[in-house]
């Protein structure tokens, strides 16, 4: 199905042709009618991928644009395909991926021409520390001033930092990574719960599957809305995915560890969310005066005590929405919380979702 979907021919029309008439018969927005082939050239995307790459963080925005190009091609057959994909590594040819899976390399950096690019995207592997990835670093930094939008999918944005071209903007990667980047790159400004973020002309993304979270986006900003959601139907992905990556991260408990009275007392505030939790009581806990408490606490844990605290009792909702079935009253006094309503206003604020949609999505109890 890949060159037929790339290329917007081939047997697999008969597919998006149905879809078009399903699309037509629900009412869903219809074609938008776009120039002649003759009249307006196809946007050439390169995938940067290299031994030892996720192939998901390649394969998964690859497959968006594909979908991209065949909704077009049965929506309005005489159209040119909107995009031309292509990936690119240090060699052509087969590129072991991390899953043991190989992907083929149809063009070389060495004598690639980054100037035709309208978009690169940088594919990222399991670590951040992979060797193999040097080359492309080094071509980043050197050859893709030209190119319109440069994207890092998942740990492919720590590619675009080591080649500099991420100082002084806005970044996200994946949650387990986030500290790692702004440790290493200091003026990296990290944000780390968007699904993916824009700063001027480069795109960096969460875990792996945000790539096709960033694809759709850029194909609603080429294609309008309609084609994008025809894209996502296809794919049945979200257009627009609820909340952000903070849901999806660890929790909280499995981050503690150290020695030390800090570090003994957030194990017990663990144990204890039920209890007075106030900066007070906690500094009377470690024979501490609360402004001594507060500066300690602070410095080794990294957060006030009382962002730490609400962080501790909405892990514990977390987990308690996901392993049982009871109602949000009784998990928010549980919990610490006075009442169902703040815990309703700390999901919102915190990941962007209500509790009743993150029990929907997460809960392991059916």
């Amino acid at each position: 199905m890949h060159k037929a979907a790339i290329m917007g021919v081939g047997p697999d029309r008969g597919l998006g042709a149905q879809l078009c008439k399903r699309f037509a018969k629900e009412g869903l927005p219809q074609p938008i009618r776009h120039a002649p082939a003759s009249e307006f050239e196809p946007r050439h995307v390169a995938i940067l991928a290299y031994p030892g790459v996720a192939l998901l963080d390649a394969v998964g925005p690859l497959e968006v644009f594909a979908a991209a190009n065949l909704v077009l091609a049965e929506r309005s057959p005489r159209c040119a395909k909107p995009y031309e994909v292509e990936i690119w590594s240090e060699h052509v040819g087969a590129i072991d991926g991390s899953s043991g899976v190989s992907l083929n390399a149809t063009r070389s950096i060495a004598t690639a021409a980054p100037f035709e690019l309208d978009t690169l995207i940088v594919a990222g592997s399991p670590g951040i520390n992979n060797p193999a990835s040097r080359p492309c670093v080094d071509w980043l930094r050197q050859s893709t001033g030209g190119i319109r939008r440069v994207g890092g999918i998942c740990t492919g944005v720590f590619l675009l930092a080591e080649a500099g071209l991420l100082d002084g903007c806005r970044a996200v990667t994946h949650w387990a990574f986030c500290d790692e980047l702004a440790r290493r790159y200091p003026t990296i400004k990290v944000d780390p719960d968007p699904i993916f973020l824009r700063d001027g002309r480069f795109y960096t993304t969460a875990g792996m599957t945000a790539g096709m979270d960033l694809a759709l986006a850029l194909v609603q900003d080429d294609l309008g809305r309609d084609v994008a959601l025809a894209t996502a139907r296809l794919l049945v992905l979200f257009l627009k995915r609820p909340g952000g990556q903070s849901q999806f991260s660890a929790h909280l408990a499995a981050q503690l560890d150290g020695d030390g009275p800090i570090a003994e007392l957030q194990r017990w505030i663990l144990d204890h969310l039920d209890t007075d939790l106030t900066v007070e009581a906690l500094a009377e806990r470690v024979h501490m005066s609360p402004r001594n408490f507060v500066r300690n606490f602070e410095r080794e844990a990294g957060a006030p005590p009382g962002v730490f605290v609400e962080g501790a009792r909405l892990d514990a909702a977390r987990r308690a929405l996901e392993d049982s079935e009871d109602q949000l009253e009784t998990i928010a006094k549980r919990c610490g919380f006075t009442s169902a309503e703040i815990v309703r206003r700390l999901f919102q604020r915190r990941l962007g979702v209500s509790p009743t949609s993150y029990r929907k999505r997460f809960r392991s109890v059916r």
